[in-house]
């Protein structure tokens, strides 16, 4: 098998082809049997369980699957390898980032960038921060991001190539409703074959022996105190005690010795989120180039317009060098594995394969792809790019935060801190 080479890329987003994928077949690393846990969703109306399970015909049958990682995450684990890559200087694209390490108090939260916010390059981090001393929206930047558009994507391809890969809607800039989509060009899902509905256990036996009827437990008239089981020690709200109660942390009722962690948890079985045994998993990864010649490109980086003679090769190459990021976080995100969350680890059956897709069906052409070849394609097709004046700067462009974002994220802190729960009165 031939490793995918920048001409055959070249020819297949100029038309030659419909769509590369990637179906790899995977397995639980404790091996076949062994239980994983799906991600939970909230139940609803008639749902049996808390995971996103579903029939599917495959191979001429109806099948029981489940989500094991839904599309979006699946794109937060190749924005996450690419900005990986990023990071060592192997890939080299644009990246705008906010800079908190010099922000009192939210240096751990170091640069957060357009491949971390939920909304990537239109995420209200980024709004709410500055370059220069103005608003970023309100900067050359933010104004050239803000009138981008999928038939005038340049700007969009200069500063934030990956948006353009998966996905974004400004509906928080200064157009609202109205701000520029586009959609996804890669998409991914990891789904569970042939499933079985599992069962979990809990208990827990105090070592302190201490009983559920040594309550109440009241909230102490001092913070540093936290909790007490004398009620003149205690907060006093409308003459009363205030009985004690930790968000997200008690595992019992108020007042109880459960609500700070203490007593005993009776054996249960909680057959909602048991987790699932299967046959194996499938990771699907769809590369659509059809919505990538959907982006058309009218000017260079440089803001000149593009000559009429030259925009289809200038064009081409462009989202050749869209194709080759892609295909770069989809090799990345292979290296760094299947770790999905606590108790569902799966790995790999067989080797990376990309497929292309002819227009017209028949046979897909097969290519592998190394990480180094990736990069080696990556820098190939940004270079080809740069040449019809469409290349890019991979020094980042560093925002830094809006005092009031800064504040405002330091007033969260004090409250979470105070084991105020969030929709608490």
């Amino acid at each position: 098998m031939r490793s995918l080479d920048l001409d055959t890329l070249t020819h297949a987003v100029a038309g030659g082809a419909a769509a590369l994928r990637a179906i790899t077949r995977l397995e639980p690393a404790g091996g076949p049997g062994d239980k994983v846990f799906p991600p939970t969703y909230v139940k609803e109306r008639n749902a049996t369980t808390k995971y996103a399970m579903e029939p599917r015909r495959i191979d001429g049958r109806e099948v029981n699957t489940v989500l094991l990682d839904s599309v979006a995450s699946q794109a937060n684990r190749f924005e996450e390898s690419l900005l990986e890559g990023w990071r060592r200087g192997e890939l080299p694209f644009p990246v705008v980032q906010v800079d908190f390490s010099k922000e009192e108090g939210l240096e751990d939260l170091e640069q957060i960038t357009a491949l971390q916010a939920p909304h990537r390059i239109a995420d209200a981090l980024l709004r709410d921060s500055v370059l220069g001393g103005a608003p970023f929206r309100h900067t050359t930047v933010g104004k050239d991001i803000t009138d981008a558009r999928p038939t005038h994507a340049t700007a969009m391809f200069k500063h934030c190539p990956t948006a353009l890969i998966f996905g974004v809607w400004d509906s928080t800039g200064p157009k609202g409703g109205l701000g520029a989509k586009f959609q996804r060009c890669l998409v991914s899902e990891i789904v569970g074959i042939d499933v079985a509905l599992g069962v979990k256990t809990a208990s827990r036996l105090d070592p302190a022996g201490i009983q559920t009827k040594a309550g109440p437990v009241f909230k102490h008239k001092d913070p540093s105190q936290d909790w007490t089981v004398d009620p003149k020690e205690a907060e006093i709200v409308k003459n009363k005690p205030v009985e004690f109660s930790r968000s997200g942390g008690g595992d019992g009722k108020k007042g109880s010795p459960s609500a700070i962690n203490h007593g005993n948890i009776p054996p249960s079985i909680d057959s909602d989120a048991g987790g699932v045994t299967m046959s194996h998993a499938v990771q699907t990864t769809v590369l659509s180039l059809g919505a990538l010649r959907r982006l058309r490109f009218q000017t260079a980086c440089s803001g000149e317009r593009l000559p009429a003679e030259q925009r289809d090769a200038a064009e081409t190459a462009a989202r050749t060098a869209l194709a080759a990021l892609a295909l770069a976080g989809i090799v990345y995100q292979r290296d760094q594995g299947y770790d999905l969350r606590s108790r569902s680890i799966l790995v790999a059956k067989e080797p990376l394969v990309l497929e292309l897709l002819g227009r017209d069906g028949g046979e897909p052409e097969r290519f592998s792809l190394s990480r180094a070849e990736a990069v080696a394609l990556l820098q190939g097709a940004e270079q080809k790019a740069r040449e019809h004046g469409l290349g890019w700067d991979p020094k980042p462009i560093t925002l830094t935060p809006a005092p009031k974002l800064a504040g405002l994220i330091r007033k969260s802190r004090e409250v979470a801190a105070s084991g105020e729960a969030e929709g608490d009165s």
